[in-house]
C-alpha cells in the first residue's frame, strides 16, 4: 500500500470494523460451546438446579470435567449467556436466558439454528464445488443436521405466532372460521410436519395434508404424526406443482417458496386446485373461495434495507441452502430475503388476483394470496 493511501486510510473506521469483526469472531467462536452446552444438558441442569450452582456442582450434575466446565461457563460469561456473582462464585442461567437456550418448546427457542449453523462447516468443501460450478447442492445433498436445525428453529416461531396471530390474521378473519367448523387443508412444503400437525391439533374439525418432495422429512413428519396420535392429519411425498387433491380451503406454505425450483408453478397448481367461488348469496370473493398463506422470512424489497443481523443471518442461509437448492431445479432462486415485491410478482404471474401483506413480526412476513 502507498504512501498516500496510507494516509487516506480513516483510523476511525478501522476501529469500527474491528469491533464488529470482533463481534463476529466471538460469537463464531461461541456458538460451538452453545451446541456443547446444549449436547451435554449443561444448561438443563442449571434450569433444574433452580438456583446458583458452582463449577463443581455443574460438572457433578452433567458428569463432565470440572476443569472444562470452569472455562465453558467463563466464556459463557464473557459472552453475556451466563451470570456470574464474584463474590459466591456461582453462576446462573436467567430464566429469560433459559427460554433460548434450555425450552424446546419456548417461541424464541435458538439451539436449532446453532445445529443448522453447524452443518455450514461440515459442507464446506461442498459449498466450494458449488461456487465454482462444480457440482449443484440441493436440500437433500446437505449434512442431515442442517435440515433438523432449521426444523427446530422455525418451529419456535411457529409456536409464538401460527395459532395466535398468523391464522387470524388471514383474509379477514374467514379462514380461521372456516378451520373452526372444517376446511379442507393442504401444507406445501411441510417438512417434518410441524405446522401440519400444530394446526390439525388446534382444529379438529379440519383435515390437513402435509406434502414434501423430501422423503426422509414425510417419513419423520408420519412418524411424529403417530406419537402424539392426531387422525385429522396425513403426509405425502409429493412436489409443490404437482401435490393431488383439489378444492382446498386452504393451502399454506411455511418458509419454503423461496426455497423451490419452480415456486411460479407450485402457485400456479395451488390456484387450480383452490377453492372456487361457488357464486352463492355471500360471494364476494372472499367468504366462499379458498386462500393461500404463505409465510417467508422478514426481507424488505432491497438489500440498502436489510442491513441488519437478522437480514444477515438470513443472507447467510441463502446463499449456502435456498439459493443453491433453487439453482439445483433449474429455478429462479428468489432467496430468503426476496421481499414483499418479488414474491408478490410470482404470485401475480401465477393467476392470483389479490395479494397482501397480512402481518409482519421481527422473523416473518405473512402474505395471503386469492383468486
Amino acid at each position: 500500500m502507498s504512501q498516500q493511501a496510507q494516509n487516506a486510510i480513516d483510523q476511525n473506521k478501522i476501529q469500527q470494523f474491528m469491533n464488529k469483526a470482533i463481534g463476529d469472531i466471538a460469537g463464531s467462536s461461541t456458538a460451538m460451546l452453545v451446541i456443547i452446552g446444549e449436547r451435554l444438558g449443561l444448561y438443563r441442569a442449571m434450569v433444574q438446579a433452580n438456583s446458583p450452582v458452582s463449577v463443581k456442582e455443574l460438572a457433578d450434575k452433567t458428569g463432565t470435567i470440572e476443569r472444562l466446565v470452569r472455562e465453558w461457563l467463563a466464556n459463557q460469561v464473557a459472552s453475556g449467556y451466563i451470570e456470574y456473582d464474584p463474590s459466591s462464585r456461582k453462576y446462573r442461567l436467567p430464566p429469560e436466558h433459559a427460554l433460548a437456550l434450555a425450552d424446546e418448546n419456548s417461541p424464541i427457542y435458538l439451539q436449532g439454528i446453532f445445529k443448522a449453523i453447524k452443518s455450514y462447516f461440515k459442507d464446506e468443501e461442498e459449498f466450494l464445488k458449488m461456487f465454482k460450478g462444480e457440482r449443484t447442492l440441493s436440500w437433500m445433498d446437505h449434512i442431515p443436521f442442517m435440515s433438523e436445525g432449521f426444523a427446530e428453529f422455525f418451529k419456535s416461531g411457529y409456536i409464538g405466532n401460527l395459532i395466535n396471530s398468523w391464522i387470524p390474521a388471514v383474509d379477514n378473519g374467514n379462514v380461521l372460521e372456516k378451520l373452526k367448523k372444517g376446511a379442507k387443508v393442504a401444507d406445501v412444503g411441510c417438512g417434518f410436519g410441524i405446522t401440519t400437525l400444530m394446526m390439525a391439533k388446534t382444529y379438529p374439525n379440519s383435515t390437513f395434508t402435509g406434502f414434501d418432495f423430501h422423503k426422509e422429512s414425510i417419513e419423520k413428519a408420519k412418524e411424529s404424526a403417530k406419537k402424539v396420535k392426531i387422525n385429522n392429519v396425513k403426509f405425502e411425498v409429493s412436489s409443490a406443482s404437482e401435490f393431488p387433491g383439489s378444492g382446498y380451503d386452504f393451502v399454506t406454505f411455511f418458509d419454503c417458496l423461496h426455497d423451490m425450483g419452480d415456486p411460479e408453478g407450485a402457485l400456479t397448481h395451488t390456484r387450480n386446485v383452490i377453492k372456487k367461488d361457488d357464486g352463492g348469496s355471500d360471494s364476494d370473493n372472499s367468504n366462499n373461495s379458498g386462500t393461500c398463506m404463505i409465510v417467508e422470512p422478514f426481507a424488505q424489497n432491497e438489500l440498502e434495507n436489510n442491513l441488519n443481523p437478522i437480514a444477515s443471518t438470513f443472507y447467510a442461509a441463502s446463499t449456502l441452502i435456498c439459493v443453491p437448492n433453487s439453482l439445483a431445479f433449474n429455478g429462479p432462486a428468489l432467496g430468503a430475503q426476496a421481499g414483499e415485491n418479488r414474491i408478490k410478482d410470482i404470485a401475480m404471474k401465477s393467476g392470483f388476483s389479490h395479494f397482501k401483506t397480512a402481518l409482519k413480526t421481527p422473523l416473518n412476513i405473512v402474505y395471503e394470496a386469492k383468486s
